[in-house]
């Protein structure tokens, strides 16, 4: 699993990766023209940041005739959102320890 949660950062740490992913997320399925046309990059080097994407698992194609289609997998952030959650309990525990410390030691 820690490969996993590594992968998706790596991946996820690409400014332009990321911004692609997010468009994806928020605009739906998209073919590799649309998201040349608003990534500011070149349209090979939007191909090659989607299929690191694909490889994570964070995007998947659909072909049709000649167009490539891409859409977000959003159940592939899971263990994105499982470890945020136990990072969350684990410094809301932390947190509420210290605040105790605190009061302890103003008595």
């Amino acid at each position: 699993m820690p490969n996993t949660h590594d992968a998706i950062f790596r991946t996820l740490a690409d400014p332009t990766r990321r911004a692609i992913f997010e468009r994806l997320c928020r605009d739906g399925e998209q073919t590799v023209g649309a998201l040349t046309a608003r990534a500011g990059v070149s349209q090979p080097a939007v191909s090659k940041h989607l299929g690191v994407l694909k490889q994570a698992g964070l995007v998947r194609d659909r072909h049709a005739g000649r167009q490539t289609h891409y859409s977000a997998e959003l159940g592939a952030l899971a263990p994105l959102i499982d470890w945020t959650s136990q990072m969350t309990g684990f410094w809301e525990s932390r947190f509420d320890d210290l605040e105790d410390l605190l009061k302890r030691m103003d008595q």
